[in-house]
């Protein structure tokens, strides 16, 4: 019998080889996008789930009830973590954890190396594995870990415990002796380093190693067995009032409000399994895996739209079968028999479109991780988990999609069926709620596109309030002192043509090609309260280089010998300080430095731009190390320009990448996840789109296929080839406008909440959504024409000719 099955169900696909292709073609495209998305989603769940102990770690941040409202603090002082282990219980490791840049300083080998300062627990908390050497190498404060990857780099082989090595460190150069070599560390961890190194090494530790109010690292904890967040975060309310007594008295002095806990100051743990889709931006933290699930329902939505048109299409097919079907009846198939019989064709079909899915993921998984940017791979969906998971929806794809035309094709009547009559009148009500929901998902992801494409436009263009176009910079991760390299480069670009400036500072604008990002803020006390600023190391001519605009006051100049004492404050920080003119007012750091604002300039973005523009200060402390060149240029001879910063670089630094970028691709990074979307969205709405239209295709089929002989009679007794096409797609037309009704008010709302995460935003307008509901309308027209006109043109003696 099943033999029987496979040779018929064989038979007759390849009989109507029109129908085949096109669920072939259509199912193909849905498996192989659902695959790509599938495998880009879930490489990006899948971060740090490798951590063995990862349930038990947690990120520790403060919430602190400003006068302003709720600030969120990552950011910890030097001696928290030995205090938290010592006063709190329930914690079995605590770590301090820091980011930089080393320069390796072996001759000829120089390389720029990521590098993590953090504590002994470090590697009894985090899953990353030994190869040779110790897990407890950095109890001992001279030696390190290095991953296996980075021993190849800097020795060729990965056998080389005990090897030295001299490394750069913010200007220091430190003597380190190799204790472990690390497996390379995953992909998918958020903790991405070269070289492990112990705390005690990081800037300033000696300085900062009983303050409390100097706070440049993370903490991580991880908690006993059976202990809970909660019971920690209630145990710590004591610990914050003895530590931060001080801050807590100058909340209350500013008039700051407690929260619904009482409380001023407040510690909290984020799981770490949850650090990658964190967010602290607000002042509120927000987890949220938004991002890679809605790229997993695009993949479902498109097999869900496939997964229609296949419906439509057996159905529409099912009149060319009806007298088949009546003649098996009354050879006495029973309705188990045929349905199986309809349902083993649409297996075969599901079962070669998936492998032909396969191959085409398979061979557009390189350009798919290209334009997206992402090393996630097809093997990344291997594991079993994923592989039932996938296997179990194949299943219920097939036995749903497969299984409703077979069983409306075993239920028809005898008698209906030798006659060649498919009454189908009952099910329209299930045809067009189907179409309905198709048009309205293409319709959203049309208008996703529309939206998300002007959001990124407008952010790619917007006034940021400085020069992006005609500035470059340069991360100076070269061998000599940072500041001796920035004058260096005056001195080779002196003159040169199309250089008009050159200047530094101690942090980036947008994303550099180096990867790192960093913010310094501090607070002090002014006039009896509290204010917070963020921090800028900057050099001579800053504002003139990047063009940030001076409302009042001046700018750093080398005619006041005074400036390293000065300050120059954007308007943010002029009203934080609540000074209408605040050029000449004094404030006191450390309480005892004073510094004198003298200029204010023009708000600029020097953050994200789902942030408001917040306080800066800039300073000119010599004492106080620059990272980033900042070179402003002319705007004709762009290119030559650039080369020759680049060969200035190359002949004062020989051995160190030159790693320049114009500041509009800096800016341009740091919009990845707003870019991948709007490619994804757009990609999938095309995919919707094209599906539909073969769904549509396949339903006009049937329509037409229903309505031959009133074709006839409509053209014998004569109506115009308008008025018949006008006629066959009046119903179809309605149904893509009740599609358009129902998805407007879905995607305005979807994409006015996705808005709400920007601070600066564009509006949402109405004639988006008529754009993209009277686009849907457009290629719903251009599909059911290319059927229906063709079925007008139709002699009335061909149509007439049905009985």
């Amino acid at each position: 019998m099943l033999k029987n099955y496979i040779k018929i169900a064989f038979r007759n696909l390849w009989k109507d080889k029109s129908f085949t292709l096109l669920n072939l073609l259509g199912l193909s495209i849905a498996f192989a996008a659902a695959l790509l998305l599938a495998m880009y989603a879930f490489f990006d769940l899948s971060y740090d789930q490798f951590h063995k102990n990862k349930e038990a770690i947690f990120q520790v941040y403060y919430t602190e009830q400003t006068p302003g409202g709720r600030a969120l603090a990552t950011s910890m002082p030097v001696p928290f973590a030995p205090a938290l282990r010592e006063e709190l219980p329930n914690i079995k490791h605590v770590t301090r954890y820091m980011s930089d840049g080393a320069l390796n300083l072996e001759e000829g080998k120089e390389l720029n190396l990521r590098l993590i300062f953090t504590d002994p627990d470090f590697f009894e908390m985090f899953t990353f594995e030994t190869l040779l050497g110790s897990a407890d190498v950095l109890k001992e404060n001279s030696k390190i870990s290095i991953t296996e990857e980075t021993a190849q780099k800097l020795f060729g082989r990965t056998d080389v415990l005990g090897q030295s090595l001299n490394l750069l460190i913010n200007g220091r150069k430190e003597a380190f002796t190799v204790g472990s070599i690390l497996k390379d560390i995953p992909i998918t961890s958020g903790l991405r380093f070269d070289v492990a190194v112990n705390f005690t090494h990081s800037p300033n530790y000696a300085e900062n190693l009983d303050r409390w109010d100097a706070r440049n690292h993370s903490v991580f904890i991880q908690l006993d067995e059976g202990a809970t967040p909660s019971a920690l975060t209630k145990s710590a309310a004591s610990f914050t009032n003895l530590h931060y007594q001080g801050n807590i008295e100058d909340l209350k002095r500013d008039g700051a409000q407690p929260n619904a806990n009482g409380n001023y100051l407040e510690l909290n743990l984020l799981p770490f399994k949850d650090m990658h889709f964190a967010d602290f931006s607000g002042d509120s933290l927000k987890v949220s895996r938004a991002y890679p699930y809605m790229i997993l329902g695009i993949g479902l939505l498109i097999l869900f739209i496939a997964g229609i048109n296949f419906v439509n299409m057996s159905i529409a097919r099912s009149a060319q079968r009806l007298r088949e079907i009546g003649m098996r009846k009354t050879l006495g198939a029973a309705k188990k028999q045929l349905f199986f019989q309809f349902w083993s064709e649409s297996v075969w079909i599901f079962l070669i479109a998936l492998l032909l899915g396969i191959g085409l993921s398979l061979a557009l998984e390189s350009p798919f991780r290209q334009l997206f940017n992402t090393p996630a791979r097809l093997t990344d969906l291997s594991s079993s988990t994923l592989l039932i998971a996938l296997f179990i929806s194949f299943i219920l794809i097939t036995f749903i999609a497969g299984g409703y035309p077979a069983l409306v094709l075993s239920k028809l009547g005898t008698l209906k069926a030798l006659k060649g009559k498919l009454d189908l009148a009952g099910k329209n009500r299930v045809r067009n709620v189907l179409m309905v929901v198709q048009f309205s998902i293409a319709i959203v992801l049309i208008s996703g596109t529309f939206v998300l494409g002007k959001q990124l436009d407008y952010m790619r263009n917007k006034d940021l309030g400085f020069n992006k176009e005609e500035v470059i910079a340069i991360p100076l991760n070269g061998k000599r002192a940072n500041r001796q390299n920035v004058a260096l480069l005056r001195n080779e670009l002196a003159g040169k043509p199309g250089i008009l400036s050159v200047s530094a500072s101690d942090n980036n604008l947008g994303l550099g090609r180096d990867g790192s990002t960093y913010f310094s803020r501090m607070g002090f006390d002014y006039k009896g309260r509290g204010v917070a600023t963020n921090m800028l190391v900057v050099d001579y001519d800053y504002p003139e280089t990047l063009g940030l605009q001076l409302k009042e006051g001046r700018t750093f100049s080398r005619s006041f010998s005074g400036d390293s004492l000065s300050i120059v404050i954007n308007e943010a920080m002029a009203r934080e300080l609540q000074e209408k003119e605040p050029v000449n007012k004094q404030i006191i750091l450390d309480d005892s430095i004073t510094y004198t604002i003298v200029g204010v300039l023009k708000d600029y973005n020097f953050q994200s731009l789902s942030k408001k523009i917040e306080p800066i200060s800039m300073f000119m402390n010599r004492d106080w190390d620059l990272y980033y060149a900042f070179i402003k240029i002319a705007p004709q001879n762009r290119v030559q320009s650039f080369e020759a910063i680049e060969d200035a670089w190359k002949r004062i630094e020989p051995n160190a990448e030159f790693l320049g970028s114009f500041i509009d691709e800096n800016i341009d990074r740091t919009f990845k996840r707003e870019r991948t979307m709007t490619t994804i969205i757009s990609s999938g709405s095309l995919i919707a789109i094209i599906l539909s239209c073969i769904g549509l295709f396949a339903i006009s089929m049937l329509v037409v296929t229903q309505r031959t002989k009133e074709i006839g009679v409509r053209k014998v007794v004569g109506a115009s080839v308008a008025q018949i096409t006008f006629l066959l797609t009046k119903d179809f037309l309605k149904l893509v406008g009740v599609a358009f009704l129902i998805a407007a008010p879905v995607a305005w709302w979807l994409l006015s909440q996705w808005l709400q995460d920007y601070e600066y935003r564009i509006e949402l307008h109405l004639w988006i959504f008529l754009a993209a509901g009277l686009l849907a309308v457009f290629i719903a027209l251009v599909t059911i024409s290319f059927r229906t006109i063709r079925a007008a043109l139709k002699n009335p003696v061909e149509s007439l000719r049905t009985e």
